[in-house]
């Protein structure tokens, strides 16, 4: 991989210029206009006003994730995973997490699943704002793209914060250079593709985590599997599917589970949505420990997907942008080996078909 070399210096102040003319500007947005990654304009930060710190990063397999076993005696916690289309809010306490070298989890009020060897790059910022100084703790991964981010909310222990700050800082850090990153697996030609093997395949999961799996072995991409199994399998639905679940949803008082990932980590949220509304292209539930907010115009596709779980199936709506990545998921609430709920089942099954909408 090709490695970018910044000046550090000269980007704090372009973005300085660009902020004048475009006040409020998120700074995920001001790296894109900037052409840089979001990684960067914090490298800058640091550089220029020091309102940010460098984390160390551990040699060990689990990186970073030997920091996030630190993270229970703060209390509660705002946790934030996002990629292009999607931002996934959970409030809550993080549990210690559960490793298994680069892999790991945290299960409890912030639900995630991790791929720790993908977090390159970590920073403690303070930045003031009108209600004070907020605080944060944010993961980025090689290309510099955010994987992760942890805020200070008001019930945080800040003594337990600080000296979290205080342990992790590295004093002398090196300047990153951010590589790029390989492009998603391409799928052989669908002519190439085993049908009958496929859905042989399918039908013989025994968990939806099995899926991946699948997917390697026969060298297709996860839509392109979806295209190929068959409507039993995998049926298209309206591009507004995601919008009719949550209303009917939150209606019926369906619990979910909403998925939202990217290269580093998948956060989940468990629970019934209540505020759900629309503003412009961002479709928002705004709910006391819970707020996603997701852009329905990149919606490219939309699947309801039944794949087995030990005795019985279970329906999941993927969400997939115009590149074929799976940007949102949602279930229904299961535990364990529990069987699928009714409700749920009915609110996806019955979710109207794809009429025109795929290419």
């Amino acid at each position: 991989m090709s490695t970018t070399v910044i000046d550090f210096a000269g980007l704090a102040q372009r973005e300085a210029e660009l902020r004048g003319a475009r006040p409020g500007l998120r700074r995920r947005d001001a790296a894109e206009a900037l052409g840089v990654s979001e990684a960067a304009l914090v490298e800058a930060l640091r550089i220029s006003e020091g309102g940010a710190l460098s984390l160390r990063r551990p040699t060990s397999p689990e990186g970073f994730g030997e920091l996030l076993k630190e993270l229970p005696p703060l209390g509660r916690l705002m946790a934030l995973t996002r990629n292009e289309h999607c931002v996934h809010e959970v409030y809550g306490a993080y549990a210690a997490p559960q490793l298994f070298g680069a892999m790991g989890m945290t299960l409890g009020a912030i639900d995630l699943r991790l791929f720790l060897s993908n977090w390159r790059f970590g920073y403690a910022l303070t930045e003031q704002t009108e209600r004070g100084p907020r605080r944060s703790l944010h993961f980025f991964d090689a290309s510099g793209e955010a994987v992760h981010k942890i805020y200070a909310v008001a019930e945080t222990d800040l003594a337990a914060w600080e000296a979290l700050v205080s342990r992790w800082t590295d004093p002398a850090p090196a300047a990153p250079e951010y590589a790029a990153l390989p492009p998603r697996r391409a799928g052989r030609p669908d002519a190439e593709v085993d049908l009958e093997a496929l859905r042989a395949g399918w039908a013989a999961m025994r968990d939806p985590h099995d899926f991946e799996t699948l997917l390697k072995k026969h060298e297709v991409t996860r839509i392109q599997a979806l295209a190929l199994v068959g409507e039993d399998f995998a049926r298209p639905v309206a591009k507004d599917a995601i919008r009719r679940v949550l209303e009917g949803a939150a209606a019926g008082e369906v619990p979910l589970m909403v998925f939202v990932g990217n290269r580093g980590c998948i956060q989940i949220h468990t629970g019934a949505p209540k505020t759900v509304k629309v503003m412009g292209p961002w479709l928002n539930i705004l709910d006391p420990g819970f707020n996603l907010h997701l852009r329905e115009d990149r919606v490219a596709s939309a699947w309801v997907t039944r794949k087995p779980a030990g005795a019985d199936h279970v329906h999941a709506l993927e969400l997939y942008d115009d590149t074929g990545f799976c940007f949102a998921r949602v279930f229904g609430e299961r535990h364990g080996d529990e069987a699928e709920r009714a409700d749920w089942r009915a609110l996806a099954t019955g979710l109207a078909p794809a009429v025109g909408e795929l290419a």
